[in-house]
């Protein structure tokens, strides 16, 4: 199984530590953000692994390289302009192959066992979900006890940035910029969503606040 690690925002809401850095650089406990990632995927047993950007990429791939430093190979899909999450996917799936592959943000920092991801997957999507952080309490969609995601419930989780996808999610997607959330919603009104609730570290570090947050996580797991 390949993974895809989604770098290709300008993480506007850094600034200005962005300004100069694109946000998988920055530096969580010392280590960039997207290191922890891509350590923690070869520690898994990932060994192809594609990564987009947009803002400051080129940035991102003199210091990944290849991949060989970390043990894994890395392909890029650069991206002119950002493409949103679905749009990046879909310009990236002649790298991807027509299996179903893991994605992760690479904004989040989390000890999620990427390991457990080598199962079959059931349907067209599997979605790692997290309790709802203050910052978005609201949550995203809700896990029945069968294990399948929906949209519509009292009792919602949050995304968390990590899933795993077929490629026939796209089927009917067209190259440009699209969202992602619509094609899950889509595929899960056909029950083709199934879902977990993950219950370790895990942060979107969308703020400066969060990246020092974090970095306190992080040393307690260095």
């Amino acid at each position: 199984m390949k993974a895809m690690i989604l770098a290709a925002g300008k993480g506007e809401r850094m600034r200005p530590l962005t300004l100069h850095t694109p946000k998988p650089l920055l530096p969580v406990a010392g280590v960039p953000l997207i290191e922890y990632h891509i350590r923690a995927l070869q520690s898994a047993g990932f060994t192809e692994l594609v990564i987009n950007h947009a803002w400051l990429g080129a940035q991102i791939e003199a210091h990944l390289g290849d991949g060989s430093a970390f043990n894994l190979h890395i392909q890029y899909s650069a991206e002119g302009e950002p493409l949103e999450t679905g749009g990046g996917i879909f310009k990236a799936l002649p790298l991807l192959g027509d299996q179903p592959f893991v994605i992760v943000n690479g904004d989040i920092w989390t000890d999620y066992p990427f390991a457990q991801l080598h199962r079959p997957l059931q349907g067209l999507a599997h979605l790692v979900l997290v309790n709802n952080p203050e910052h978005h309490p609201t949550g995203d969609f809700a896990l029945t006890t069968a294990g399948q995601v929906q949209e519509d419930s009292d009792s919602l989780l949050t995304y968390s940035g990590i899933a795993v996808l077929h490629p026939r999610l796209f089927t009917q997607s067209q190259a440009g910029a699209f969202k992602l959330a619509p094609l899950l919603r889509q595929a899960m009104s056909a029950g083709q969503v199934t879902g977990e609730h993950y219950l370790g570290h895990w942060i979107d570090v969308g703020t400066p606040e969060r990246l020092q947050a974090a970095s306190v996580l992080a040393r307690g797991d260095l």
